[in-house]
């Protein structure tokens, strides 16, 4: 299985829902730099089950245990390896799912691919239980991005039908810490409260929703990246689309630029406070594959959670007949809900290799 991404900063995930333990290798982090574990594990309680009705109710602590990379607290040079150990699993929930797979779940690919001793408990390999050690390497990337002027906060856009409050032109810091104290991280409370809602609706009739996460990232250098093969844009779009339930993701306007006109999706250049920069955002920040200096902003569109309680359609592979299932354990109604920090974490990680491929680590 090929669960590796990064140049300059490699990132390596391991481990299986229901194993004993998932984490991650991260290679590549400059030597010197202190680590504030209290504040990583803080980012990673954003992410982590059984918060709220709003989220699955598996219960895990989801504090990470250095094995390597760290001497008293700083980063040594070497590769950092982080674990995780998974406490509360309900294997039997997924005994017959080898043989009558789930509905949009990987339990049939799996299959097909690997065999049948691949370890599909609670989605394997597969499952959202893999953002976790993805959290450990960008929270770690997020720390020292903000060293260097750089912040990355997200928000949920939408659930549903029901949607927030696009972030302004330029987002801050102070912005992006507010969002993420809240249990909706949105800009509109207002706008939180009717996605809960929609999310408690969902829940309610054994069903789920989707969402879209968007994303932003301030204090970027102007001339990151590279045209056609190699530009923020392609980085960023692999590595966003490793996080499960990802189905789309678009810079800017994205799709919305195809109904415009140029005149109107075209940045104007002004000049503000002395430096060269645009009126608007709706190149998101990325022009040629290559950084502009404006906010970096993405969005990610989360499917609706396929474990859901109500009768599916699917096939016994053994018998090769069609046969209902019910999809019984505990299941988030909306992955977009714990998703926002994992957007966050992956936009970290990769931003932090570009920099350190293109730029070093130190240099101005």
């Amino acid at each position: 299985m090929s669960s590796e991404i990064g140049k300059a900063l490699k990132i390596s995930v391991f481990g299986q829902s229901h194993g004993k333990a998932i984490g991650v290798v991260v290679d590549g982090l400059p030597a010197g730099f202190r680590l504030d574990e209290e504040a990583l594990y803080g980012f990673l309680s954003r992410r982590k089950p059984g918060t709220s009705r709003l989220t699955t109710q598996r219960r895990e602590d989801d504090r990470p245990v250095f094995l390597s990379g760290l001497a008293d607290g700083v980063t040594a040079g070497s590769p950092l390896c982080a674990v995780i150990e998974n406490t509360d699993t309900r294997s039997g929930d997924y005994a017959d799912f080898t043989d009558l797979p789930r509905p949009s779940h990987a339990d049939y690919t799996a299959k097909m691919r690997y065999g049948t001793d691949v370890d599909m408990r609670g989605s394997g390999h597969f499952s959202g239980r893999l953002t976790a050690p993805l959290c450990i390497a960008g929270g770690i990337a997020r720390q020292i991005l903000e060293t260097k002027g750089i912040y990355v906060g997200a928000h949920l856009l939408s659930v549903g039908k029901e949607r927030d409050e696009p972030f302004p032109l330029r987002p801050t810091k102070a912005l992006f810490d507010a969002v993420a104290q809240k249990p909706i991280p949105v800009l509109s409370d207002e706008a939180g409260a009717r996605m809960a809602a929609e999310i408690e609706a969902a829940r309610a009739e054994a069903d789920s929703v989707g969402g879209v996460v968007e994303c932003a990232a301030v204090g970027l250098p102007v001339g990151l990246g590279s045209p056609m093969f190699d530009g923020v844009e392609n980085h960023l779009a692999a590595a966003l689309f490793g996080v499960p339930a990802v189905k789309g993701v678009e810079f800017g306007a994205g799709f919305e630029a195809a109904a415009m006109r140029g005149s109107e999706h075209n940045d104007p250049y002004i000049v503000e406070n002395g430096e060269i920069c645009t009126a608007k955002n709706d190149a998101g920040g990325i022009i040629g594959g290559i950084t502009t200096g404006m906010p970096l902003v993405l969005k990610c569109a989360m499917k609706p959670t396929p474990s859901v309680g109500k009768p599916q359609q699917s096939v016994r592979l053994s018998t090769m007949e069609p046969e209902e299932l019910t999809v019984k354990g505990r299941h988030d109604p909306c992955v977009a809900v714990r998703a926002v920090p994992v957007i966050e974490a992956v936009t970290a990680f990769t931003l932090l290799d570009i920099l350190l491929e293109e730029q070093g680590y130190g240099n101005d």
